[in-house]
């Protein structure tokens, strides 16, 4: 029976990045797992700002989620870090804590839904990088890319560790050893596993901050002549597409690195020409290059 996911969309990749939804869809249609759609699934809720003001409500946003997952029959897939720190961390208290998952679904009752947290929440850095792996990976691919990457993991992928467990988040491989099947020649960097600047409610409370941030890192992957900045989520992909933007016109830089999905890197491996660069704010004439298998 062919593995199947119900697929959380989260808010920012259909709205602002739906090159990236495609190509997650286009991945995951070529690897033989199936989607399940989550009809009615709102907000994740997102982890820096929702939580911070109300945590009995945000739990309950995502048990809603978790509980329209379950009637799919189906895990549940992220494709965002945020999303992915919600939903797993949420789904981990509810089937560790009866207490808590009875109080969650009280107030889910009024809201015609019941959740018992018996599925798994999972990230599509995590499924391509651990359950498909670098070297399942090799079978699905038309062609090596040729691309000088910098990586950037983000904040929520890996951390809090001793839930997650994913990958030792001082000096993880799991992002490395991918991309280097897929061909790329990966650069190290300074600040590689610092935050964005974006989540958190920095980007929107603090844009000063969230840009000092940013251009610490845009200056560090500059510096070591890296190509392209590879990532794993969409937030991470707005602050990085966007922002190099508004570094440029607020303090005379001059950023010009695309920004580009594990999904769409995915895709252009397998095949598919059009992975959405060209619809982004910055480098959209960007090409990516490659050899054919």
């Amino acid at each position: 029976m062919a593995q199947s996911y119900s697929l959380f969309l989260g808010c920012i990749m259909p709205n602002r990045y739906p090159a990236i939804e495609s190509t997650t869809r286009f991945v995951l249609d070529k690897l033989g797992i199936e989607i399940k759609e989550m009809e009615r699934a709102g907000c994740c809720p997102a982890p820096g700002v929702f939580r911070s003001f109300n945590k009995p409500d945000w739990m309950v946003a995502a048990a809603r989620n978790l509980a329209i997952a379950e009637a799919n029959g189906a895990d549940l897939l992220t494709v965002c870090n945020g999303c992915f720190g919600t939903l797993f961390e949420v789904n981990h208290a509810l089937k560790n804590d009866e207490e808590l998952k009875k109080d969650v679904n009280a107030r889910l009752a009024d809201l015609g839904y019941h959740v018992e947290a018996n599925q798994e929440v999972k990230h599509i850095a995590q499924v391509l990088g651990f359950d498909i792996g670098p070297y399942g990976i090799r079978d699905y691919l038309k062609r090596k890319v040729r691309l000088r990457g910098a990586i950037h993991y983000g904040c929520h992928f890996l951390r809090p560790f001793h839930l997650k467990q994913i990958d030792d988040p001082e000096d993880p491989t799991i992002l490395e050893d991918y991309f280097e099947a897929l061909g790329v020649e990966l650069i190290d960097y300074r600040r590689k596993h610092a935050c964005c600047g974006a989540g958190g409610g920095v980007r929107a409370g603090h844009i000063e901050v969230s840009l000092e941030m940013l251009g610490e890192k845009m200056a560090a992957i500059t510096e070591v002549g890296a190509e392209a900045i590879l990532d794993i989520c969409p937030f991470c992909h707005l602050q990085f597409d966007t922002g190099q933007k508004s570094l440029n016109e607020k303090f005379g830089t001059n950023f010009n690195v695309p920004v580009i999905h594990i999904s769409q890197l995915t895709a252009f491996a397998m095949g598919l020409d059009d992975i959405g660069l060209e619809y982004q704010t910055i480098a959209p004439d960007f090409k990516l290059e490659a050899v054919e298998l």
